[in-house]
């Protein structure tokens, strides 16, 4: 399909090709840049440059030590939207930390070891305007820097942080543009209504902004999230995928700083190969955005459903249910239900008296307003589950006036994310073609059943595929994983660690997601048949070119 300057992009914003002579400068070396060539990045940036130090370090012992920022830290240390906007954190801390370096600055352990750099990036270059990016680019390139682009900080695969490196901040690039006939750069005619968003831009203000013109735009669950960042460039899942396609379905135009310090257009009239690389090829890859503009849509009102399934924990009940449920879904999903599930195969209650094994699903049909259709939909599910011994499950639905209410009293109440701590994830899509198979919902749940859960861990189902994802198969040409439009659920398994755990007990969870989880997962269709989300995926996926692009590859590098 489209052939892309790839390799230049990738040496600038990479941290060491595979001969020495051109890996990044280290502060050790003599390339590194001389104090007054730092004095000189921050006037030419309007003073938004700083040096760096991890967000707790103001509470550990030493130079950085200060009482009162450390309860102000202390204080933010759980919310998205400070660790966002700040330049030494990211929104798990397990990223703010090198492992090959042994270093690292947790909260948690400010009183029993020192605070070391870690991943996180010596200086931040606080990006207010495209300008500001193209000089900090112009920077790296002129010192063979290594570059970070930070927006919100919630990547899954760390790609937000780098140790010895310059940080391009963007969190700070609020503006919103709505418009009714958005006619992109270049193009012959209107592609009607969308809103253009600068790259600091949150979900939460983005739905917010839309709301008062009674509109919505394809996005994510957590609202501290930018879409202009990582999140459109990986492809954008979203709970009104079947409605109307991935995030990056819905791109029409960029605005990016090249591996040069070029701004350019990129859309579907110029600048075509970069247009088609940003919708799907990987945040931080092939530039910085400095605005991305998509399609908006008039708000619709829609049926919401709930429901909960239960048993106590250890009975085998729980697993047939499961089974029963991913049966059930293609039939959901056909009439345009979208959601999430939230699976919990051992769940402590009453201090850990007793367990249990639930599972909570919220599923939405946009643009519907009979419940009563929407009932008997789930009526024979409701019913199959009951059957089973031991099983409770109980089911509820409403008419909800607009998404924007769905977003805030459903799917994100309250809007706190759950960062902060330490987290890995495996993951697999997973395809229409197995879940409608005879054996394919029981050989998903037995795949699941074969893991190791402790109590509390969880497994997230993304119920945002099939329907406009499926049928832009033909319309949109992108760098989307093309399995996405054969997808009809992304999994996700996720796995913990405190603060605490050693380096020997985070590698062994580290290793077993890689050489244990992720096989089995990907065992489930086939280690060819589908692939991961490369937003939402180990860090460490075996022939990750494989699992988050596919069969595009060879278009990505050709």
């Amino acid at each position: 399909m489209k052939s892309l300057l790839v390799l230049p992009l990738l040496v600038v914003l990479s941290s060491c090709a595979p001969d020495p002579p051109r890996c990044r400068c280290r502060p050790h070396e003599p390339c590194w840049p001389a104090p007054q060539e730092w004095t000189s990045l921050n006037h030419s940036i309007a003073g938004n440059l700083a040096a760096v130090r991890p967000a707790a370090a103001v509470c550990y012992p030493g130079a950085d030590a200060d009482s009162d920022s450390c309860k102000e830290v202390t204080s933010s240390w759980n919310n998205s939207t400070w660790r966002a906007a700040h330049p030494g954190a990211l929104q798990w801390e397990n990223w703010e930390a090198s492992s090959a370096r042994d270093e690292s600055c947790y909260i948690e352990s400010a009183e029993s070891t020192s605070c070391g750099q870690g991943r996180i990036s010596l200086y931040s270059a606080q990006a207010k305007t495209a300008a500001h990016i193209q000089e900090a680019v112009r920077f790296a390139k002129k010192h063979n820097l290594r570059l970070a682009v930070k927006n919100s900080g919630h990547c899954y695969l760390g790609r937000s942080s780098a140790p010895d490196s310059l940080q391009i901040l963007t969190s700070a690039m609020k503006g919103i543009h709505i418009v009714d006939d958005f006619v992109p750069a270049g193009g012959p005619r209107s592609e009607g209504q969308a809103v253009t968003l600068d790259a600091g831009v949150t979900l939460e203000e983005m739905y917010a902004a839309l709301a008062e013109k009674e509109r919505i735009a394809v996005g994510g669950a957590a609202r501290s999230v930018a879409p202009a960042g990582g999140y459109l460039q990986g492809g954008g899942h979203s709970f009104l995928g079947p409605w109307k396609g991935m995030a990056s379905d819905n791109a029409l135009e960029f605005s990016v700083v090249t591996a040069r310090g070029d701004l350019v257009i990129a859309n579907e009239y110029q600048n075509t190969d970069l247009f088609w690389a940003l919708r799907g090829g990987g945040g931080g890859t092939f530039g910085v955005v400095v605005n991305a503009t998509v399609r908006t849509f008039d708000e619709v009102p829609l049926v919401l459903s709930d429901l909960k399934i239960s048993t106590p924990a250890g009975n085998p009940s729980f697993w047939r249910a499961m089974a029963g449920f991913h049966a059930a879904l293609p039939r959901l999903v056909d009439v345009g239900g979208a959601g999430y599930y939230f699976m919990v195969p051992e769940m402590p209650l009453l201090g850990d008296a007793i367990s249990i094994s639930g599972m909570t699903v919220v599923m939405h049909f946009p643009n519907m307003t009979d419940k009563a259709r929407i009932d008997d939909l789930f009526d024979p599910l409701v019913k199959t589950l009951r059957s089973n011994k031991g099983v409770t499950a109980l089911y509820q639905s409403k008419r909800v006036p607009n998404i924007e209410t769905l977003i805030k009293d459903a799917l994100n109440p309250g809007g706190k994310e759950d960062v902060g701590g330490s987290k890995r994830a495996a993951s697999r899509l997973y395809s229409r073609d197995l879940l409608t198979s005879p054996s394919g919902a029981d050989n998903l749940v037995s795949a699941l059943q074969s893991l190791h859960f402790n109590p509390g861990e969880t497994v997230l189902g993304n119920i945002v595929a099939g329907g406009a994802v499926a049928a832009n198969a033909g319309r949109v040409d992108s760098a989307l994983n093309p399995a996405w439009r054969q997808a009809l659920l992304h999994l996700v398994v996720e796995r913990r660690w405190t603060a605490v755990a050693t380096l020997e007990e985070q590698d062994v969870v580290k290793a077993n997601i890689t050489d244990v989880e992720v096989p089995i997962l990907r065992g489930v269709e086939g280690a060819d048949a589908m692939g991961a989300y490369l937003n939402e995926a180990d860090a460490d996926e075996t022939d990750f070119q494989a699992s988050f692009w596919g069969r595009i590859i060879p278009s990505c590098i050709g």
